[in-house]
């Protein structure tokens, strides 16, 4: 039976309504593909504090999280299964820096289809391009 990974990807808004877009770093598991930032929920952790210390450690900043979840999606991939809960959320303090991934990016929603995204990110990359 595969492994099943329960992860929360932050998506991250600005004022001139970006999104922040994080490329996989050669040495990460599905390398060279884009995502939103986050990772894998620890026991006992709730998904919003998961986020927010995801965010903390991955991209040295501090975000609040809108409290609800935009986008569940289930993917299996060769050899695991990631359960993606993907929410909505805003800088409170510092600003976005790569410390994991190749390159960090801000782009609005109509050009987010131009990446090439892990597929568990897909349907999270959808539901906000049909966003008004």
């Amino acid at each position: 039976m595969k492994r099943s990974i329960k992860v929360v990807a932050a998506i991250i808004e600005n004022e001139q309504h970006e999104i922040l877009c994080a490329l996989r770093s050669p040495e990460m598991s599905l390398p060279n593909r884009w995502e939103f930032p986050g990772g894998k929920v620890e026991a006992n952790e709730d998904i919003f504090s998961a986020l927010e210390r995801e965010i903390a450690e991955e991209l040295g900043c501090r975000v609040e999280t809108f409290k609800e979840i935009f986008n569940e999606h289930i993917q299996e991939y060769e050899t695991f299964v990631i359960h993606l809960l993907s929410i909505k959320c805003r800088i409170i303090e510092g600003f976005p820096t790569k410390s994991e991934h190749s390159t960090l990016i801000w782009l609005k929603r109509e050009n987010l289809k131009s990446l090439k995204w892990a597929s568990a990110d897909i349907p999270a990359v959808e539901q906000l391009m049909n966003e008004k």
